[in-house]
């Protein structure tokens, strides 16, 4: 009875609780809907107010080029300063290891390229397939053929397209014979061409030999000369009198100033400077008024028709005034040809070349890397470098931190020179802060070609070991060798030198293995100045025993099998330095065999060598060597034979043989002295 009792006890206060918290949820529930409504009137109220007063804008949908996520993913990656350059990572065994196996390679790839180019030029049918996801237009054949055959303007317009100069020059004149008329624009548009091109096609497989052939005749007699500059100068396109711009430009009923424009460009790009102003004077008697570009190209050629740097200004000047009177807005090109020109107007540029950047400030135009290389020459060529570096501070305080594209060609000249300066003045700090500069995001691309690249670094690596302490100079040197620098034997010097100011020498077998990595083991100068840094003061046994390993090494250079690239000759100086080394090392035998060398080569070793040779024999307890020592010195006539002798006898625990053979030789050198 007690336990059903404690059971429906049980029961009952179960139902109990179950009742109880259904109560309190409907409660809450009743509560939380009451509320709510009344929140939300208050909702509705505010957002139809807020709706009177507010838009809402659907912002613009952004377009992203195709290329977006792989210059974000670009973006992410660091430059790999163990590496060598991209271009070079398909094919290990061809990485450049110096700086001309960098120009070699370059251009054996340029021309595998060239070749490729050139076979699907050729033959399009076999490469019509496009894989690449986006379309890369340079990977398939160019469109040069020909589709129009009748004479007509878009058959001309077609030719011009594709660039086929004599093509369009023909299809001009057959459309003029059948008695057609050509529109203006079309005409601007082939004078440009032939312009561009100086009358010739740009890519010539006939005939193209024949020209090289003769610029290199005129190239080997200005060599002859003595005034050989560079070969490029013999390569260029020269404006031949009476060509087809001129006999099409003559032939028109009407010029207006886009022809003359083209023509006068024309001519100074291709060196008839003086036709290009008779030219300009022929525009003005015609009551026309020239555009900018004109005047751009008058003031490049000014320089080359005067002698006098007075003459070479006022002529400067006098475009300037004509450009006025005839109220064109000058741009960005036009400052940087007057200080181009200007600085080849002598000394009293200087005074005027300021005025120039003020003039463009004052018309709003931002000046770009060129423009700066300009201003700095005049005053480096001026030789005043307290100045130079003035400007270039100025320079740079205002061009920190901003990123630049290419406005000019002369802009990739500007960080070379302004590292040049640099090093001349040999301001470390404004070295960095040119070094900060190129860092910048991109600014990277406006150094120029490889070799302006490897010329900038080489001055900054210089300036850094002559000026940085040497674990800020190692630092550099891992962070740039060899993935954006070849340093050169100079390069290698310096470095050497910062070790030794550093009193870091025991580097120099780590500096070695570089030498042979970037191949520079051919250097016979930069050996000899290794050595010496090694054997000059003795170190700890350790380091001994690395120099002497490095000697070995060395020594393996000039006593190489065959397949060596280069063959050294010993000289005295190298001989002494590797035996020094390996003597300090108690490397008996091994230093004897250099010994041998000596004899080998004719070079005499010094006195000093055998009295530290002898040194070691008496630490090793080596009488026989000693012997022979003494023995090969009498072999050189050497005068310095009997005191060799004489501390023998006295030093070394010798036999009786070995007694008479010394005492012979001290006997015989005896009148010697």
């Amino acid at each position: 009875m007690a336990a059903s009792g404690m059971h429906v006890g049980h029961k009952l206060h179960k139902k109990c609780r179950v009742l109880l918290t259904n109560f309190e949820l409907l409660w809450g529930k009743r509560t939380f809907v009451g509320i709510s409504s009344v929140r939300l009137q208050a909702l509705d109220a505010t957002k139809s107010g807020t709706e009177s007063t507010e838009q809402i804008v659907i912002p613009r949908k952004k377009v992203w080029s195709k290329e977006a996520v792989l210059e974000t993913l670009a973006s992410t990656v660091r430059r790999d300063p163990t590496a060598y350059p991209y271009q070079f990572q398909d094919d290990p065994y061809l990485s450049p290891k110096n700086f001309a196996e960098f120009n070699l390679y370059t251009l054996s790839q340029e021309s595998g390229k060239s070749a490729a180019k050139y076979f699907i030029n050729s033959y399009p049918k076999f490469f019509t397939k496009d894989f690449a996801e986006p379309h890369i237009p340079c990977l398939m054949p160019d469109t040069i053929s020909l589709h129009l055959d009748e004479v007509s303007e878009a058959a001309l317009k077609e030719r011009i397209s594709l660039r086929k100069v004599k093509d369009a020059v023909d299809m001009y004149d057959q459309i003029l014979q059948a008695g057609t008329s050509v529109s203006m624009e079309t005409t601007h548009d082939l004078l440009d061409l032939i312009c561009l091109f100086c009358d010739k096609d740009p890519v010539q497989e006939e005939g193209t030999q024949t020209e090289y052939n003769e610029a290199m005749k005129g190239l080997e007699v200005r060599k002859k000369r003595g005034s050989f500059h560079q070969s490029s100068e013999f390569l260029k396109l020269i404006w031949r009198d009476q060509n087809n711009a001129e006999r099409i430009f003559n032939m028109l009923p009407e010029k207006d100033t886009r022809c003359y424009s083209a023509l006068i460009r024309g001519m100074v790009k291709h060196g008839a400077y003086t036709k290009a102003f008779s030219m300009y004077t022929d525009l003005l008697n015609n009551r026309l008024t020239a555009d900018v570009h004109i005047f751009n190209a008058l003031l490049s050629a000014a320089p080359e028709v005067r002698d006098k740097y007075s003459e070479k200004w006022d002529l400067i000047t006098e475009i300037l005034n004509q450009m006025s009177q005839q109220k064109i807005q000058p741009n960005l090109q036009t400052f940087n040809s007057i200080l181009k020109a200007m600085r080849r107007c002598g000394f009293s540029a200087k005074t005027l070349v300021l005025q120039v950047l003020s003039e463009m400030k004052s018309l709003q135009i931002v000046p770009s890397l060129a423009s700066f290389h300009h201003v700095l020459a005049v005053f480096y060529q001026a030789g005043m470098p307290a100045k130079v570096i003035n400007i270039l501070q100025e320079i740079l305080s205002d061009l920190a931190g901003k990123r630049f594209t290419c406005q000019d060609p002369d802009d990739v000249l500007f960080f070379s020179s302004a590292m040049r300066i640099c090093l001349d003045s040999k301001d470390l700090e404004l070295a960095y802060e040119v070094q900060r500069l190129v860092e910048v995001g991109e600014n990277w691309r406006l150094m120029g070609n490889s070799y302006r690249q490897n010329l900038y670094y080489s001055r900054f690596f210089t300036l850094l070991c002559m000026m940085e302490n040497i674990d800020e100079v190692l630092k550099w040197y891992r962070e740039l060798i060899p993935s954006v620098f070849y340093p050169r034997y100079d390069d290698m010097r310096a470095l050497l030198q910062a070790l030794d100011s550093d009193s870091r020498l025991e580097m120099l077998p780590t500096i070695w293995k570089d030498i042979l990595t970037m191949r520079q083991d051919n250097k016979l100068e930069l050996i000899e100045e290794l050595l010496a840094l090694m054997a000059r003061d003795k170190h700890s046994p350790e380091v001994q025993e690395s120099f002497a390993a490095c000697a070995l090494d060395v020594k393996s250079v000039f006593v190489g099998n065959n397949t060596n690239r280069f063959s050294l000759e010993w000289s005295s100086p190298t001989l002494t330095h590797i035996t020094s080394l390996l003597l300090r090392a108690n490397k008996i035998q091994e230093a004897w065999e250099m010994m041998q060398l000596f004899k080998a080569n004719n070079r005499v070793p010094s006195y000093e060598l055998f009295e530290d040779f002898l040194s070691v024999c008496r630490q090793d307890g080596s009488a026989h060597r000693a012997v022979e020592l003494v023995q090969l010195s009498a072999a050189f006539c050497l005068q310095a034979t009997p005191s060799l002798a004489k501390r023998t006898l006295a030093d070394f625990d010798l036999k009786e043989e070995q007694r008479i053979i010394l005492s012979e030789l001290e006997t015989v050198a005896q009148p010697a002295d």
